[in-house]
């Protein structure tokens, strides 16, 4: 094995060692993760309208969003391996091509049955394509700077969380949910390729084959007991993430909150999510990205409680930016963690290994939330739950963070 040293997750000062170029990547990284995951959670917005036009319960609708992450989440390894090998602007443009293909086949489903291969399958094999080798291709273009610049790129999907399921609602209610989807399809097919258009790789992760990039190979870093701590802390965290975005309009509108409030409930989670990006990525730089991921992993099920005592909209809005600030930190901080750790040469496979912990929760935390509340009406139990599961992931990231490095760290340029 060939051996390899540690990387500062805080570099010393010196000078800047970052190529130009960099920053045009961030903005085409935000831009594309902003369409993907815009797309992915306007699935709020449909959530309604799928109900009513199938005679569909909230369970069977739920497992179409939940069936979107695990594709994705499943696949994001396959999705970065291709990338570290063709490149991310070949592979995100397939990527954006499924997701039209996705929503217009969605547009004409004729059951649910065709909604889950629609909005679930294709869509979910998209985004696989596109998240992991867009994020993956922003860290080695960056050294002193990479904490601000994972979270400025992946601060696109709380500007698409934000921004998208409004115009989804905006669009159902004035061309119903069929040619909603045709618009958002369009939407995806120019903002989307304009933007995979420009995503391209460092040159410190191309040059002279991958054997010249410095960090370790795949099958290394899967053994080291840091990648399995991470990889504990994504499964145990994911439901914290993503049963929100699932079913935080609906428990509104169980409340009597107003359609438009509750669907822009989904905003306010992007709204914190961009601050959170913003925020903990500048914190992180200077503090330490392994203890700021700790923090914000505490401050996720810390949020739950908030959620499970909250009586109207006030209180849900809280806590949707609360929720939403400690999920975008995290996010954005587990690409630069992963290059701090493990370095470039297999980094888009790396991080979409990781990925693939958040699938299980993805698919069945939605879903559990929805036969929760269909057999008693409540969902007192799932968010509980959830508030358990994160304090057991905020346990994992801190054992990932004191992790020897041996055999995890990025080899010496």
């Amino acid at each position: 094995m060939t051996p390899t040293r540690a990387v500062s997750e805080t570099p010393a000062p010196g000078p800047d060692p970052e190529p130009p170029g960099g920053w045009a990547v961030v903005a085409a990284c935000f831009t594309a993760l902003a369409v993907i995951f815009g797309i992915a959670y306007a699935f709020a917005a449909f959530f309604e309208p799928l109900v009513q036009a199938f005679g569909a319960q909230r369970a069977e609708v739920s497992l179409v969003f939940g069936l979107t992450g695990l594709v994705y989440f499943v696949l994001g390894a396959f999705g970065g391996m291709l990338s570290d090998r063709f490149g991310p602007r070949t592979v995100t443009s397939a990527g954006m091509l499924l997701i039209v293909a996705a929503l217009l086949a969605g547009s004409r489903a004729g059951s649910m049955a065709q909604m889950m291969l629609a909005y679930g399958l294709l869509l979910g094999l998209g985004i696989a394509l596109v998240y992991t080798p867009a994020i993956g291709c922003v860290q080695p273009w960056f050294t002193r700077r990479r904490g601000l610049a994972a979270g400025l790129a992946s601060a696109g999907i709380g500007a698409g969380t934000l921004a998208v399921p409004l115009l989804a609602a905006a669009a159902i209610a004035r061309w119903d949910w069929r040619g909603a989807m045709l618009a958002l399809a369009a939407f995806v097919a120019v903002v989307g390729l304009a933007a995979t258009s420009q995503l391209r790789a460092a040159p410190a992760a191309r040059r002279g084959g991958a054997a010249a990039v410095p960090g370790v190979p795949l099958r290394e870093a899967l053994a080291s007991a840091r990648f399995r701590w991470l990889y504990a802390m994504c499964l145990l965290g994911a439901p914290s993430m993503f049963v929100p975005f699932a079913h935080l309009s609906a428990a509104a509108r169980d409340l009597g909150v107003a359609e438009a409030q509750a669907v822009g409930l989904v905003g306010l989670i992007g709204i914190g999510s961009l601050s959170g990006r913003f925020a903990v990525g500048l914190l992180a730089d200077r503090w330490g990205r392994g203890p700021a991921l700790v923090a914000v992993m505490a401050s996720l099920g810390l949020s739950m409680g908030l959620w499970l005592l909250a009586p109207g909209w006030g209180a849900l809005a809280v806590f949707a930016l609360w929720m939403g600030l400690s999920y975008g930190g995290s996010v954005s901080l587990m690409p630069a963690l992963c290059m701090d750790y493990f370095g470039a040469r297999s980094l888009g496979a790396i991080i979409g290994t990781l990925y693939t912990g958040a699938a299980l929760g993805n698919l069945a935390g939605p879903w559990a939330a929805g036969r929760v509340f269909d057999a008693s009406g409540s969902y007192a139990p799932v968010i509980a739950a959830c508030g358990l599961l994160s304090a057991a992931a905020t346990l994992a990231a801190w054992r990932a963070t004191r992790a020897g490095a041996a055999g995890t760290a990025a080899a010496a340029g």
